[in-house]
């Protein structure tokens, strides 16, 4: 495809094949440079403007150009309309053997069993997809299975993102069990299975799994239902295991007896850095617990997140103390618990003195009437770490983006400046007291938020 346009190419494979042409591909395939490598990114839920979501022939036609084009190292399809016949066009491109492919998210999308099928074969082959995202596309148990006995064969994959697929228990075992001799992967995501069993077998697939598994860097088992024995379970595991570094075990019902088998793997463990048990019920008992663990000498995690953890004053203050005892500790997240005024005034110091920068906690304070109070931030835990995406520079279709976020940023502080705005930076917007407001994030789009559209 030397010299050739790449909307030209697309234009002429529609032809050839007597397909409609999408305006939405047809854009970001004028402002992508062929050289170097370049991401593709043709997601469909582009809030600010109407696109037309990718169907089963785009997908056709775009799979046709990619095979003519080696510069394209990952293709974003995220929130479209494509279905399990779609997957088989992708598919074909992956058992090329000349495939550049290294990322493909499918995020959002229409794919059931039958396309996880045939995903799933060709990647027996392929030896240069490193990212595979799946998520939210209802691949139930069947998808599962093929997804398991891939991973058996295939030593290239390093990320497989399966959450909300609608696994059961069958399925999440299934996974456990090739992750045992699969040591490739680096990271995983099954959160959300829908599991309705109150013994809890699959944590015990999972710990026996993280035991011999020498792998894995980074696992995400959030809305598994997980209790305090599964989380027992798990502990068991985690103490054998000599990799693991992020464990991300949110929204589950882990309380204060659970959580102490938590404390006591991370007084043991030396590779463990970043735990998120963000909507658990820990209470105040199991703070203490944590911050035992974190405040022990040896203890390398660097990042916790307890938010929406019903911790009240003893808890909080608890873990403000470890947090200054700790030689490594340097994010901690706590927004959504009692937050009361002995614990705003302590990490509104600790805040203030650099112990915890204002980038690395979700609270932010600010006085009232000489009453000092918390109020929530942006920041919170980055959920993926250790994947692999593949390497890509900025495409153009990024860069538009770009623009037009600023473009919005701009006159939503047009907008406060006429609320009497003193100061103004991104993320970020102060205030004077007539309001009795320190924060407005939320209204805009920070660089953070904008990744993750684009």
């Amino acid at each position: 495809m030397a010299g050739v346009n790449m909307s030209e190419f697309y234009s002429a494979v529609c032809a050839d094949h007597d397909l409609e042409i999408n305006p939405h591909v047809e854009e970001v395939l004028k402002k992508t440079t062929v050289t170097g490598r370049v991401t593709i990114k043709l997601p469909g839920n582009i809030r600010w403007r109407n696109v037309q979501r990718l169907d089963d022939d785009d997908v056709l036609a775009l799979s046709k150009c990619l095979r003519s084009n080696k510069s394209v190292t990952g293709l974003d399809v995220r929130y479209n309309n494509i279905t399990d016949k779609g997957v088989g066009h992708l598919a074909g491109l992956l058992q090329d053997d000349s495939s550049s492919l290294r990322s493909l998210d499918l995020v959002f999308n229409d794919i059931r069993g039958d396309g996880t099928e045939v995903l799933a074969k060709s990647l027996q082959s392929n030896s240069a997809l490193l990212s595979l995202r799946l998520s939210n596309n209802k691949i139930e148990r069947r998808g599962a299975m093929h997804l398991a006995s891939m991973l058996q064969v295939n030593s290239t994959l390093r990320e497989l993102e399966l959450a909300d697929c609608d696994l059961d228990a069958q399925g999440v075992i299934a996974l456990a069990v090739a992750l045992r001799s699969n040591e490739t992967l680096v990271s995983v995501d099954l959160s959300r299975a829908l599991l309705f069993s109150l013994q809890e077998e699959w944590a015990v697939h999972v710990s026996e799994m993280l035991a011999v598994n020498g792998g894995l860097l980074e696992l995400h088992l959030g809305k598994m239902g997980m209790s305090d024995a599964g989380m027992e379970r798990l502990s068991a595991g985690l103490r054998l295991n000599g990799s693991l570094r992020y464990l991300d075990l949110r929204c589950n019902r882990v309380t204060r007896d659970g959580v102490r088998h938590l404390a006591e793997l991370l007084k043991l463990s030396r590779t463990l850095e970043v735990v998120d048990l963000s909507f658990n019920r820990i209470e105040d008992e199991g703070a203490g617990y944590l911050s035992e663990g974190v405040a022990w000498p040896g203890c390398v995690l660097r990042e916790l997140s307890v938010s929406s953890n019903h911790m009240g004053t003893e808890g909080l203050l608890s873990l403000a103390q470890a947090v200054r005892a700790s030689t490594t500790l340097s994010h901690l997240y706590i927004w959504g618990n009692r937050l009361e005024e002995p614990v705003c005034q302590v990490f509104a110091e600790m805040i203030a003195s650099g112990r915890l920068p204002p980038d690395r906690t979700d609270v932010s304070a600010y006085e009232v009437d000489g009453r000092t109070f918390l109020a929530e931030a942006f920041p919170g835990l980055r959920r993926r770490r250790f994947g692999a995406d593949g390497d890509s520079s900025p495409s153009e279709a990024s860069i538009c983006c770009r623009d037009q976020t600023c473009e919005l940023n701009n006159h939503l502080k047009r907008l406060y400046r006429r609320l009497e705005v003193t100061s103004v930076s991104e993320g970020q917007l102060k205030v004077n007291s007539r309001f009795k407001m320190s924060y407005l994030t939320r209204w805009f789009i920070t660089s953070e938020d904008l990744n993750r559209v684009t």
